[in-house]
């Protein structure tokens, strides 16, 4: 299974990018979807996460209030718009599904397939 991750780009701090996650010919309707991002020297950090048996969504701290994460089931695939980027969003995002438990929902190793990565750079 492949996840192909799109929309990062360069962008201002205060700006906003939309990074979208396709699936194509896989319905990962029982699992849990989600965003990573890692800075260079820095440990994979959770970013967001959407069950998609409940459409119940999650946020780390740092982006809580700023990012949405959202799904169009239709065109399976899955989205993470962020608003009021700050020079610390600068990193790897990464696009993730796994069959998670709510204890493990924010811990990297818990899932199963990711995509290949996209950079985000915010910076004046």
């Amino acid at each position: 299974v492949q996840l192909q991750a799109s929309g990062g780009g360069l962008v201002q701090p205060g700006g906003s990018l939309r990074l979208s996650c396709a699936a194509p010919g896989h319905t990962f309707s029982s699992y849990t979807m989600g965003w990573f991002r890692q800075a260079p020297g820095k440990a994979r950090e959770f970013v967001s996460a959407f069950k998609l048996t409940n459409g119940h969504t999650y946020y780390g701290d740092s982006v809580k209030g700023r990012f949405t994460i959202s799904r169009d089931r239709a065109k399976n695939t899955l989205y993470l718009q962020m608003n009021s980027l700050k020079t610390e969003d600068t990193a790897v995002y990464y696009c993730t599904a796994g069959r998670v438990i709510m204890t493990t929902l924010r811990d990297a190793q818990a899932y199963e397939y990711w995509g290949q990565g996209t950079q985000v750079t915010v910076s004046s």
